[in-house]
Protein backbone atom coordinates (compact mmCIF):
# COMPACT_ATOMS: atom_id res chain seq x y z
CA UNK A 1 0.00 0.00 0.00
CA UNK A 2 1.01 3.59 -0.50
CA UNK A 3 1.75 5.36 2.76
CA UNK A 4 2.39 8.86 4.00
CA UNK A 5 5.42 10.13 5.84
CA UNK A 6 5.03 10.45 9.59
CA UNK A 7 4.71 14.08 10.68
CA UNK A 8 5.47 14.89 14.30
CA UNK A 9 5.58 18.61 14.97
CA UNK A 10 8.15 20.19 12.67
CA UNK A 11 9.65 16.82 11.76
CA UNK A 12 8.69 14.65 8.81
CA UNK A 13 9.91 11.05 8.91
CA UNK A 14 10.24 8.94 5.77
CA UNK A 15 8.84 5.83 7.44
CA UNK A 16 5.90 5.60 9.87
CA UNK A 17 8.00 3.66 12.38
CA UNK A 18 8.85 4.64 15.94
CA UNK A 19 11.46 2.50 17.68
CA UNK A 20 10.24 1.69 21.18
CA UNK A 21 12.38 2.66 24.15
CA UNK A 22 13.91 -0.41 25.84
CA UNK A 23 15.65 -0.45 29.21
CA UNK A 24 17.92 -1.12 30.85
CA UNK A 25 20.47 0.02 28.28
CA UNK A 26 18.96 -1.79 25.30
CA UNK A 27 18.12 1.38 23.39
CA UNK A 28 20.61 4.16 23.91
CA UNK A 29 22.34 6.53 21.50
CA UNK A 30 23.69 3.91 19.11
CA UNK A 31 20.37 2.27 18.29
CA UNK A 32 18.34 5.48 18.40
CA UNK A 33 20.69 7.24 15.99
CA UNK A 34 20.66 4.32 13.57
CA UNK A 35 16.84 4.25 13.46
CA UNK A 36 16.54 8.01 12.93
CA UNK A 37 19.20 7.89 10.22
CA UNK A 38 17.18 5.15 8.49
CA UNK A 39 14.00 7.21 8.32
CA UNK A 40 12.21 6.42 11.56
CA UNK A 41 12.13 7.87 15.06
CA UNK A 42 14.92 6.60 17.29
CA UNK A 43 14.08 6.50 20.99
CA UNK A 44 16.35 6.08 23.99
CA UNK A 45 15.18 4.55 27.26
CA UNK A 46 15.90 6.60 30.36
CA UNK A 47 15.59 3.59 32.69
CA UNK A 48 18.96 3.26 34.45
CA UNK A 49 20.58 4.67 31.31
CA UNK A 50 23.80 5.32 33.19
CA UNK A 51 24.33 1.67 34.11
CA UNK A 52 27.92 1.73 32.83
CA UNK A 53 28.91 5.08 34.32
CA UNK A 54 31.83 4.61 36.76
CA UNK A 55 29.82 5.88 39.75
CA UNK A 56 26.53 4.15 38.92
CA UNK A 57 26.56 1.88 41.97
CA UNK A 58 27.47 4.66 44.41
CA UNK A 59 25.78 7.70 42.84
CA UNK A 60 23.00 6.21 40.77
CA UNK A 61 20.82 9.28 40.21
CA UNK A 62 23.62 11.58 39.09
CA UNK A 63 25.08 8.84 36.90
CA UNK A 64 21.71 8.43 35.18
CA UNK A 65 21.09 12.16 34.72
CA UNK A 66 24.57 12.58 33.29
CA UNK A 67 24.00 9.66 30.91
CA UNK A 68 20.62 11.04 29.77
CA UNK A 69 22.35 14.19 28.58
CA UNK A 70 25.35 12.35 27.14
CA UNK A 71 23.36 9.86 25.07
CA UNK A 72 20.85 12.40 23.77
CA UNK A 73 23.71 14.63 22.61
CA UNK A 74 25.53 11.67 21.04
CA UNK A 75 22.39 10.62 19.16
CA UNK A 76 21.70 14.17 17.95
CA UNK A 77 25.29 14.58 16.76
CA UNK A 78 25.24 11.21 14.98
CA UNK A 79 22.06 12.13 13.10
CA UNK A 80 22.87 15.73 12.17
CA UNK A 81 19.82 17.03 14.01
CA UNK A 82 17.28 14.40 13.02
CA UNK A 83 14.47 13.71 15.46
CA UNK A 84 15.43 11.86 18.65
CA UNK A 85 13.11 10.82 21.48
CA UNK A 86 13.44 9.39 24.95
CA UNK A 87 11.09 7.14 26.91
CA UNK A 88 10.70 8.17 30.55
CA UNK A 89 8.41 6.18 32.85
CA UNK A 90 6.08 8.16 35.10
CA UNK A 91 6.66 5.52 37.78
CA UNK A 92 10.41 6.07 37.88
CA UNK A 93 11.94 7.75 40.90
CA UNK A 94 13.11 11.30 40.17
CA UNK A 95 10.92 11.52 37.08
CA UNK A 96 10.98 15.33 37.05
CA UNK A 97 14.78 15.43 37.20
CA UNK A 98 15.03 13.02 34.27
CA UNK A 99 12.60 15.15 32.24
CA UNK A 100 14.66 18.26 32.94
CA UNK A 101 17.90 16.53 31.96
CA UNK A 102 16.35 15.41 28.67
CA UNK A 103 15.07 18.92 27.94
CA UNK A 104 18.45 20.44 28.77
CA UNK A 105 20.10 18.04 26.32
CA UNK A 106 17.73 19.08 23.53
CA UNK A 107 15.65 15.94 23.12
CA UNK A 108 12.87 16.42 20.57
CA UNK A 109 10.11 14.39 22.21
CA UNK A 110 9.49 12.65 25.53
CA UNK A 111 7.36 9.51 25.34
CA UNK A 112 5.94 8.68 28.74
CA UNK A 113 3.90 5.82 30.20
CA UNK A 114 3.95 3.39 33.15
CA UNK A 115 1.42 5.68 34.77
CA UNK A 116 -0.43 8.73 33.49
CA UNK A 117 1.91 11.61 32.59
CA UNK A 118 -0.55 14.21 33.89
CA UNK A 119 2.08 16.83 34.75
CA UNK A 120 4.38 16.43 31.75
CA UNK A 121 3.19 19.52 29.82
CA UNK A 122 3.92 21.68 32.86
CA UNK A 123 7.44 20.25 33.13
CA UNK A 124 8.07 21.10 29.47
CA UNK A 125 6.69 24.64 29.59
CA UNK A 126 8.98 27.11 27.86
CA UNK A 127 10.94 24.42 26.02
CA UNK A 128 10.79 23.14 22.45
CA UNK A 129 10.49 19.51 23.60
CA UNK A 130 7.32 17.75 22.46
CA UNK A 131 5.51 15.04 24.42
CA UNK A 132 3.60 11.84 23.80
CA UNK A 133 1.67 9.88 26.44
CA UNK A 134 1.50 6.09 26.24
CA UNK A 135 -2.00 4.70 26.83
CA UNK A 136 -3.49 1.23 26.86
CA UNK A 137 -7.07 2.28 26.17
CA UNK A 138 -9.52 5.01 25.22
CA UNK A 139 -10.40 5.79 28.82
CA UNK A 140 -6.83 6.81 29.65
CA UNK A 141 -6.52 8.80 26.43
CA UNK A 142 -9.73 10.68 27.15
CA UNK A 143 -8.67 11.49 30.71
CA UNK A 144 -5.23 12.69 29.67
CA UNK A 145 -6.36 14.87 26.79
CA UNK A 146 -9.08 16.41 28.92
CA UNK A 147 -6.51 17.12 31.65
CA UNK A 148 -4.02 18.67 29.20
CA UNK A 149 -6.75 20.84 27.71
CA UNK A 150 -8.19 22.05 31.00
CA UNK A 151 -4.99 22.50 33.02
CA UNK A 152 -2.40 23.46 30.41
CA UNK A 153 -4.39 24.48 27.31
CA UNK A 154 -2.34 22.15 25.13
CA UNK A 155 -2.72 18.86 23.28
CA UNK A 156 -0.03 16.15 22.98
CA UNK A 157 2.21 16.01 19.94
CA UNK A 158 1.71 12.25 19.55
CA UNK A 159 -0.13 9.41 21.29
CA UNK A 160 1.22 5.88 21.61
CA UNK A 161 -1.25 3.04 22.15
CA UNK A 162 0.54 0.07 23.67
CA UNK A 163 -1.41 -3.14 23.15
CA UNK A 164 -1.39 -6.42 25.08
CA UNK A 165 1.16 -8.15 22.83
CA UNK A 166 3.99 -5.76 23.72
CA UNK A 167 7.12 -6.63 25.67
CA UNK A 168 8.00 -5.32 29.10
CA UNK A 169 5.31 -4.13 31.46
CA UNK A 170 1.75 -4.31 30.19
CA UNK A 171 -1.09 -2.01 31.16
CA UNK A 172 -3.74 -4.72 31.22
CA UNK A 173 -5.03 -7.29 33.69
CA UNK A 174 -3.26 -10.62 33.46
CA UNK A 175 -6.48 -12.58 32.94
CA UNK A 176 -7.49 -10.36 30.02
CA UNK A 177 -4.13 -10.89 28.35
CA UNK A 178 -4.28 -14.65 28.89
CA UNK A 179 -7.84 -14.90 27.54
CA UNK A 180 -6.93 -12.69 24.56
CA UNK A 181 -10.14 -10.70 24.95
CA UNK A 182 -8.68 -7.24 24.28
CA UNK A 183 -9.79 -5.69 20.98
CA UNK A 184 -6.83 -3.50 20.06
CA UNK A 185 -8.38 -2.49 16.74
CA UNK A 186 -11.36 -0.98 18.54
CA UNK A 187 -9.07 0.78 21.00
CA UNK A 188 -7.18 2.31 18.08
CA UNK A 189 -10.38 3.57 16.46
CA UNK A 190 -11.64 5.02 19.74
CA UNK A 191 -8.38 6.81 20.55
CA UNK A 192 -8.19 8.28 17.04
CA UNK A 193 -11.73 9.61 17.44
CA UNK A 194 -10.88 11.18 20.79
CA UNK A 195 -7.65 12.72 19.51
CA UNK A 196 -9.34 14.21 16.45
CA UNK A 197 -11.44 16.53 18.62
CA UNK A 198 -8.34 18.01 20.24
CA UNK A 199 -6.39 18.09 16.98
CA UNK A 200 -9.16 20.22 15.54
CA UNK A 201 -9.34 22.47 18.60
CA UNK A 202 -5.61 23.13 18.66
CA UNK A 203 -5.15 23.13 14.88
CA UNK A 204 -2.39 20.54 14.95
CA UNK A 205 -1.77 16.97 13.90
CA UNK A 206 -1.76 14.42 16.71
CA UNK A 207 -0.36 11.22 15.18
CA UNK A 208 -1.62 8.05 16.83
CA UNK A 209 1.02 5.31 16.99
CA UNK A 210 0.18 1.64 17.64
CA UNK A 211 2.54 -0.65 19.57
CA UNK A 212 2.56 -4.25 20.73
CA UNK A 213 3.26 -7.28 18.56
CA UNK A 214 3.92 -5.25 15.40
CA UNK A 215 6.31 -7.43 13.42
CA UNK A 216 6.21 -6.82 9.67
CA UNK A 217 4.94 -4.60 6.88
CA UNK A 218 1.56 -6.30 6.88
CA UNK A 219 1.08 -5.36 10.54
CA UNK A 220 2.05 -1.77 9.78
CA UNK A 221 -0.38 -1.66 6.85
CA UNK A 222 -3.17 -3.03 9.05
CA UNK A 223 -2.92 -0.18 11.54
CA UNK A 224 -2.43 2.48 8.87
CA UNK A 225 -5.66 1.29 7.24
CA UNK A 226 -7.42 1.68 10.61
CA UNK A 227 -6.40 5.34 10.59
CA UNK A 228 -3.24 5.26 12.71
CA UNK A 229 -0.32 7.42 11.61
CA UNK A 230 2.33 4.83 12.35
CA UNK A 231 3.53 2.01 14.58
CA UNK A 232 6.01 1.53 17.37
CA UNK A 233 8.34 -1.49 17.18
CA UNK A 234 10.87 -2.55 19.77
CA UNK A 235 11.75 -6.25 19.87
CA UNK A 236 12.74 -6.47 16.20
CA UNK A 237 15.40 -3.83 16.79
CA UNK A 238 17.11 -5.90 19.49
CA UNK A 239 18.53 -8.31 16.90
CA UNK A 240 20.37 -5.59 15.00
CA UNK A 241 24.07 -4.88 14.94
CA UNK A 242 23.51 -1.33 16.14
CA UNK A 243 21.36 -2.24 19.13
CA UNK A 244 23.00 -1.36 22.45
CA UNK A 245 22.08 -4.80 23.87
CA UNK A 246 24.69 -7.46 24.62
CA UNK A 247 25.13 -10.09 21.89
CA UNK A 248 23.91 -12.75 24.33
CA UNK A 249 20.55 -10.97 24.61
CA UNK A 250 20.36 -10.65 20.84
CA UNK A 251 21.02 -14.36 20.47
CA UNK A 252 18.40 -15.17 23.10
CA UNK A 253 15.84 -13.39 20.90
CA UNK A 254 17.08 -15.09 17.72
CA UNK A 255 17.09 -18.57 19.30
CA UNK A 256 13.74 -18.27 21.10
CA UNK A 257 10.77 -20.47 20.19
CA UNK A 258 7.08 -19.64 20.42
CA UNK A 259 6.67 -21.61 23.65
CA UNK A 260 9.53 -19.61 25.19
CA UNK A 261 7.56 -16.35 25.17
CA UNK A 262 5.78 -16.18 28.51
CA UNK A 263 3.93 -13.81 30.80
CA UNK A 264 5.73 -12.95 34.02
CA UNK A 265 4.83 -11.16 37.23
CA UNK A 266 6.71 -7.94 37.81
CA UNK A 267 7.74 -6.79 41.30
CA UNK A 268 5.72 -3.62 40.71
CA UNK A 269 2.48 -5.58 40.35
CA UNK A 270 2.09 -5.47 36.57
CA UNK A 271 2.18 -8.39 34.17
CA UNK A 272 5.02 -8.46 31.68
CA UNK A 273 6.19 -10.52 28.72
CA UNK A 274 9.62 -12.10 28.56
CA UNK A 275 11.67 -15.07 27.37
CA UNK A 276 11.56 -18.27 29.41
CA UNK A 277 14.97 -18.82 31.01
CA UNK A 278 16.38 -20.06 34.34
CA UNK A 279 15.60 -16.72 35.98
CA UNK A 280 11.96 -16.56 34.90
CA UNK A 281 11.49 -20.18 35.98
CA UNK A 282 12.60 -19.54 39.54
CA UNK A 283 11.61 -15.91 40.23
CA UNK A 284 8.33 -16.67 42.00
CA UNK A 285 9.40 -19.68 44.02
CA UNK A 286 11.48 -17.95 46.65
CA UNK A 287 11.64 -14.24 47.42
CA UNK A 288 15.01 -12.74 46.62
CA UNK A 289 16.81 -10.95 49.44
CA UNK A 290 17.41 -7.40 48.23
CA UNK A 291 20.91 -6.27 49.21
CA UNK A 292 20.86 -3.03 47.24
CA UNK A 293 17.93 -0.87 46.15
CA UNK A 294 18.43 1.16 42.99
CA UNK A 295 15.38 3.35 43.71
CA UNK A 296 14.17 2.76 40.17
CA UNK A 297 10.36 2.79 40.42
CA UNK A 298 8.01 4.18 43.03
CA UNK A 299 5.65 1.21 43.57
CA UNK A 300 8.50 -1.16 44.49
CA UNK A 301 9.21 -1.95 48.16
CA UNK A 302 12.58 -3.69 48.76
CA UNK A 303 11.21 -5.28 51.92
CA UNK A 304 8.44 -7.15 50.12
CA UNK A 305 9.38 -7.36 46.42
CA UNK A 306 9.91 -10.84 44.98
CA UNK A 307 13.03 -9.72 43.10
CA UNK A 308 14.88 -6.56 42.10
CA UNK A 309 13.82 -5.64 38.60
CA UNK A 310 16.79 -3.32 38.06
CA UNK A 311 19.20 -6.12 38.98
CA UNK A 312 17.39 -8.54 36.65
CA UNK A 313 17.51 -6.09 33.75
CA UNK A 314 21.14 -5.17 34.46
CA UNK A 315 21.99 -8.85 34.03
CA UNK A 316 20.37 -8.64 30.57
CA UNK A 317 22.38 -5.66 29.35
CA UNK A 318 25.56 -7.28 30.68
CA UNK A 319 24.86 -10.49 28.78
CA UNK A 320 24.25 -12.64 31.86
CA UNK A 321 21.12 -14.03 30.28
CA UNK A 322 20.48 -16.96 32.62
CA UNK A 323 20.10 -14.54 35.53
CA UNK A 324 18.26 -11.88 33.54
CA UNK A 325 14.73 -10.76 32.89
CA UNK A 326 14.60 -10.80 29.09
CA UNK A 327 11.67 -8.59 28.14
CA UNK A 328 10.33 -9.11 24.62
CA UNK A 329 7.21 -8.79 22.49
CA UNK A 330 4.88 -11.65 21.60
CA UNK A 331 6.51 -12.20 18.19
CA UNK A 332 10.11 -12.40 19.40
CA UNK A 333 10.30 -16.04 18.32
CA UNK A 334 9.81 -14.96 14.70
CA UNK A 335 13.13 -13.10 14.72
CA UNK A 336 15.69 -15.55 13.33
CA UNK A 337 18.77 -13.59 12.32
CA UNK A 338 20.99 -10.66 13.19
CA UNK A 339 20.65 -7.79 10.76
CA UNK A 340 21.36 -4.07 10.50
CA UNK A 341 18.89 -1.33 11.30
CA UNK A 342 18.95 -0.02 7.75
CA UNK A 343 18.34 -3.48 6.24
CA UNK A 344 15.46 -4.03 8.65
CA UNK A 345 13.90 -0.67 7.84
CA UNK A 346 14.22 -1.27 4.10
CA UNK A 347 12.65 -4.72 4.47
CA UNK A 348 9.73 -3.24 6.41
CA UNK A 349 9.32 -0.54 3.78
CA UNK A 350 9.15 -3.04 0.95
CA UNK A 351 6.72 -5.26 2.88
CA UNK A 352 4.52 -2.24 3.57
CA UNK A 353 4.51 -1.20 -0.08
CA UNK A 354 3.57 -4.75 -1.08
CA UNK A 355 0.82 -5.13 1.54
Amino acid sequence: MEFKSLKIGKFELDLPIVQGGMGIGISRSNLAAAVSNSGGLGVLSGAQIGHDEPDFETNTLQANLRAVKKHIKKAKEATNGKMIGINLMVAMENYEEHVQAAVDAGVDIIISGAGLPLTLPGLLKGSDTMFAPIVSGARAAKALLKNYDRKYQVAPDMIVIEGPKAGGHLGFKLEDIEKDTIDLDQIVKDVIEISNDYAQKYQKEIPVIVAGGVFDGNDIAHYLKLGASGVQMATRFIATEECDAHINFKNAIINSKKEDIILVKSPVGMPGRAILNPFSQKYGIKREKIRKCYNCVKPCNPATTIYCISKALLHAVRGEVDEALLFCGSNAYRVNELTTVDDLMQTLKQELLSA
